[in-house]
């Protein structure tokens, strides 16, 4: 592979990653903290790489060896990925890849979660609820409303629905998902991956799902960091 072209990977990487970070949409595939750290990064490659391919042209020497051209022609389609990432920016982790894990049940020696204080909603993230469910049964509930915030995805069996959200601890190819049955609602249930905000109450399962009875449900845009 020429030095034009490894320059230019570069130029275009780095390009990639400034557009990421000062578009808010490197929130989609690492931690919100690491924008500033992207954009760094991004900024740097972009440098090296535009200097890389000043120097390339301004000693390119026209080669007319076939196996030099065959060459050259692999190497920039390594460019098209790149290209498509800086043109169209997929989409965070959603439905597709939502699968429950086993949970453990804590139902011997003292409460892990201390009771939610009565008389206002708790606002909770989607792994403290699963994790609250799963310590003795949801007895730190107490029946205090509390808000979720996720997107919706299908349940196992087909029927009905829930609501998810990943946890990561750096980037989306560590990602956990954790999800939430909804019971209570009326009428068709939000599309797929459609962010929502539920308040409701815990309701006790025979099969152990994590499950919310709604009093309220609303569609809200996707936020700008869709990680808990």
């Amino acid at each position: 592979m020429s030095e034009e072209v490894r320059s230019t990977t570069v130029l275009l990487v780095g390009a990639m990653l400034v557009k990421l970070s000062i578009g808010g949409a490197y929130a989609r595939y690492v931690r919100a903290g690491m924008g500033l750290w992207i954009l760094a990064a991004g900024i740097l490659l972009a440098a090296v790489g535009l200097i890389g391919v000043v120097r390339a042209l301004a000693g390119h020497q026209h080669d007319h060896d076939h196996g030099h051209v065959h060459n050259d022609r692999i190497g920039w389609l390594l460019l098209a990925p790149v290209l498509a990432l800086l043109l169209v920016t997929p989409p965070s982790l959603g439905s597709f890849g939502v699968s429950r894990s086993n949970g453990v049940s804590v139902s011997s020696g003292g409460k892990v979660f201390p009771s939610l204080t009565a008389g206002r909603s708790a606002t909770l993230t989607l792994l403290e609820f699963d994790e609250r469910v799963a310590d003795h049964d949801g007895a730190s509930f107490g029946g205090v409303p509390v808000k979720l915030t996720g997107f919706v995805s299908r349940t196992s069996d087909g029927g009905g629905f829930q609501i998810a959200r990943y946890q990561i601890a750096c980037c989306a190819a560590d990602a956990t998902a954790y999800a939430v049955r909804i019971t209570g609602t009326a009428g068709t249930p939000p599309a797929r991956d459609q962010w929502v905000t539920v308040t409701g109450t815990f309701q006790k399962s025979a099969d152990g799902i994590p499950t919310l009875r709604a009093s309220t449900l609303a569609e809200i845009a996707a936020p700008e960091d869709p990680y808990e």
